[in-house]
């Protein structure tokens, strides 16, 4: 018995590291996540798909080096063309996300499909890789769509500068981090006619949610502490990442805002919001879902509705 209590404290530490490793564990991945992100692979091409594209690289509007492809129109002559640019979530890629990259619960995202039906639907597509993301330099901290917001402003920059373009008919499709870029940089690179928001976040919402899941009921109190290292790298505070009161400025375009209704991390209610705040939003789409990436799949299921809603947009004859 003696020998026991001798050990006791050995046993308790043992007991304890075994416990709290997995979450501290978890809890310094999310945090590298938060500052550095990841580099998915490209896991995807266009020419699996037939696609013709080239590959791009342009500076952002800070001068970050970005690397993408631009995907032709089928049947295209060199004549302007409306185009639509794909703006990534965290921590995905141009690809779309590859389930299983990270410590993230997600499942695989595809972009290519997608960019297919628009090229086939007369549109030119632009997917790129955001800063810290895929094979664009990096400039951290990753900054769920403040900072990315001006990648978005150089993508724009760089189709006006193509002669097969037409300026005047550029439309976004963001999910997540890369819905909050679209949102906050179309009034700096206007006219942008129309954009799907498909589910953008506000970090009051998204951080303590996403924690809460992935580190356990610990998590809001740990991601409190992780905003404030995220903001010593330079991260503006995460009740600044407020997609609601940047999106009163998009006067002249029209947004299809789509939110799963059983997302966990995000919430009717906070994209409602944004709604709300926005002047020419159409009713929100609620997906069904019963996590985050339900609300995901809702544009590869509904791309014909989805290209509906940018013909209508941004002005283009079917």
């Amino acid at each position: 018995m003696s020998r026991f209590w001798r050990l006791a404290p050995f046993l308790a530490g043992l007991g304890a590291g075994i416990a709290v490793g997995p979450t501290a564990y978890r809890t310094t991945e999310a945090l590298r996540l938060m500052i550095f992100s990841t580099r998915q692979p490209l896991w995807r091409f266009p020419a699996d798909l037939n696609l013709r594209a080239e590959d791009v690289t342009f500076p952002s509007q800070d001068g970050v080096t970005l690397r993408g492809w631009f995907i032709h129109r089928a049947n295209a002559d060199g004549s302007p063309a409306p185009t639509i640019v794909f703006i990534h979530g965290w921590p995905w890629n141009r690809c779309g996300n590859r389930a299983g990259a990270t410590l993230l619960p997600d499942r695989t995202i595809d972009f290519l499909e997608p960019a297919a039906a628009f090229s086939r639907a007369g549109f030119h597509v632009l997917l790129f890789d955001l800063r810290n993301h895929g094979l664009s330099d990096a400039r951290i901290p990753v900054t769920f769509g403040v900072n990315e917001a001006r990648d978005v402003i150089g993508a724009v920059a760089m189709l006006r500068a193509r002669q097969d373009v037409d300026g005047e008919r550029i439309g976004l499709i963001g999910y997540s981090m890369g819905a909050n870029a679209a949102l906050r940089a179309a009034p700096e690179c206007a006219p942008i006619r129309g954009i799907v928001a498909v589910q953008p976040t506000s970090a009051r919402v998204f951080a303590p949610n996403t924690a809460r899941d992935v580190l356990g009921p610990a998590g809001p109190t740990l991601i409190q502490i992780g905003g404030l290292i995220h903001q010593a790298f330079g991260a503006p505070p995460l009740s600044a990442i407020a997609p609601a009161a940047w999106v009163h400025r998009l006067r002249d375009t029209d947004v299809l805002y789509i939110q799963g209704a059983g997302d966990r991390w995000g919430s009717l209610a906070d994209v409602a919001a944004m709604a709300a705040n926005t002047p020419r939003a159409r009713p929100v789409v609620a997906a069904p879902s019963n996590e985050r990436y339900g609300g995901y799949l809702y544009v590869a299921g509904h791309v014909d509705a989805i290209i509906a809603f940018f013909r209508e947009s941004l002005g283009v004859e079917g």
